[in-house]
């Protein structure tokens, strides 16, 4: 047996996770171990198997043309610091309890060192329009080489500064720019921060104003751009508080809620029940908002009214040309 791959060794903070991949060929196919040797002056090593440490570990491992296998070690802790090794054989007597393989396994080892987290206290202000975020870091364990800020996957902006505090600043208002944001520090390993700015749900329809026709399915929707996500969708007609909330139980009302966007769902539209306002309104922990989507049901002969009015209107300009025609006296024929 011999290495193809060989795992890396890593460094990481606590609470994160780690993957060592290892890969081996031989023939007949290899069978692949991993083993652990910790930092502990007394400390040998010890095989790992998936669902070892309280399920933090997992082991995927498939044997096809070759063989590879990948070691992976959630919520890491101090204690998870050591020496990972990779071991291939494909010497039948491999496992054997007393027999001594041929063939010995073959090693090949990674060093993963588990760092503590500092800690990074993240705050955002908001005077005279503008949104400021900051982040400071506890000292850190490794030289920070500048920071970075992002939103999403979109970087804001970035700097070359040693400093453990770092801030940005955003014009506007909170409901215009809620979300997460993440500071970075440019670190071994990266350390990163996390600034909320939360606000109420700022509830948008999808359109104001929906037309169905009568006997047809009525499609009402609405969303929250805003963070935190809703917890509770809920769908009033003709005003909130003033009637009960729309239940699917009702049999012609289906709704559809999923984080942040609701669909409301009106079967069989009728034009005297259903025609009106219809408001969408959804909670979070800091408040609720709603909206308001107007809805107009339409007779299924609504169609036919432009067509039989343009139709009258032909027939009674061929009919003034017709009586123009035959009331008109006839040009003189000459002898």
């Amino acid at each position: 047996a011999g290495f193809i791959k060989s795992p890396l060794s890593q460094k990481r903070l606590t609470q994160d996770s780690v993957e060592l991949y290892c890969e081996a060929i031989g023939n007949p196919i290899p069978e692949i171990q991993w083993w652990f040797e910790g930092n502990e002056p007394n400390e040998t090593y010890a095989q790992l198997w998936d669902g070892a440490r309280q399920d933090r570990v997992k082991i995927n491992a498939t044997y096809n043309l070759h063989s590879t296998s990948t070691i992976s070690i959630a919520n890491l802790t101090s204690d998870d610091s050591g020496m990972y090794e990779c071991r291939a054989s494909n010497d039948p007597d491999r496992n054997h309890l007393s027999k001594s393989p041929k063939v010995k396994w073959i090693r090949s080892q990674a060093n993963v060192f588990v760092i503590e987290r500092p800690d990074i206290t993240a705050h955002v202000t908001e005077a005279s329009g503008k949104l400021i975020l900051t982040c400071n870091m506890s000292v850190p364990h490794s030289t920070i080489r500048g920071h970075k800020w992002m939103h999403g996957d979109k970087v804001l902006n970035e700097d070359r500064n040693a400093a453990t505090f770092t801030s940005h600043t955003i014009n506007g208002k909170r409901e215009e720019h809620s979300g997460i944001y993440e500071c970075v520090y440019d670190t071994d390993p990266v350390i990163k921060g996390q600034v909320n700015i939360s606000v109420p749900p700022q509830v948008t329809a999808y359109k104001k104003s929906e037309h169905g026709n009568e006997g047809d399915t009525g499609v009402l929707t609405c969303k929250n751009p805003s963070f935190p996500a809703v917890t509770t969708w809920s769908w009033y007609k003709n005003g909130h508080g003033v009637s009960a909330p729309l239940e699917n139980a009702s049999g012609r009302y289906i709704i559809k809620s999923s984080g942040n966007k609701t669909e409301l769902r009106i079967l069989k539209l009728n034009i005297e029940e259903d025609t009106g306002d219809y408001f969408c309104n959804a909670t979070n922990s800091y408040g609720s908002g709603d909206a308001t989507v107007n809805l107009r049901v339409r007779s299924r002969l609504a169609a036919l009214w432009p067509f039989l009015g343009i139709v009258a209107e032909v027939l009674v300009l061929v009919t003034i040309i017709f009586i123009y025609e035959k009331r008109r006296k006839p040009d003189e024929v000459p002898d």
